[in-house]
């Protein structure tokens, strides 16, 4: 196995790049689990089968960029909405895979430092079944 830079991966919310990002955080998918222990539990061990899923949350970061163009502004009027949008984040098209998902944007924060550019951070609640896609069709 090689090592791959990050350098090349893009989030797109629909068809519109984010622009301007430094990070984004990768999806944080968990599984609830039930409990199904019974008296006779084999060693009074707890028993369990899986439960629900959640896709996490995505967190982005970068330089603040609200110019037509960059996609900030989308994603900061995605969150006024509250609405469920389709995101993608692909990978550089040497690793050939990315994620697609529903996501509801859950944050929106600006920063200023003196020594430091305008910052942009955000916040992406997964909604649903993210899809990692391997292949061509990923990249």
């Amino acid at each position: 196995m090689t090592a791959t830079r990050g350098l090349g991966t893009i989030l797109n919310m629909g068809t519109k790049k984010i622009g301007g990002l430094t990070e984004i955080g990768g999806l944080d998918l968990t599984a609830d689990t039930i409990d199904t222990t019974t008296l006779d539990s084999d060693g009074g061990y707890k028993e369990f089968i899986g439960g629900f899923k959640d896709g996490g949350e995505v967190s982005l970061s970068g330089y603040l960029d609200v110019s037509t163009g960059s996609g900030q502004k989308d994603f900061y009027d995605a969150f006024e909405a509250g609405s469920v949008n389709d995101f993608t984040i692909k990978f550089p098209s040497s690793i050939g895979a990315s994620w697609n998902f529903k996501g509801v944007v859950t944050g929106f924060k600006t920063s200023t430092n003196i020594d430091d550019p305008l910052s942009f951070e955000g916040t992406i609640k997964v909604s649903g079944k993210p899809t990692l896609q391997i292949g061509a069709s990923g990249a």
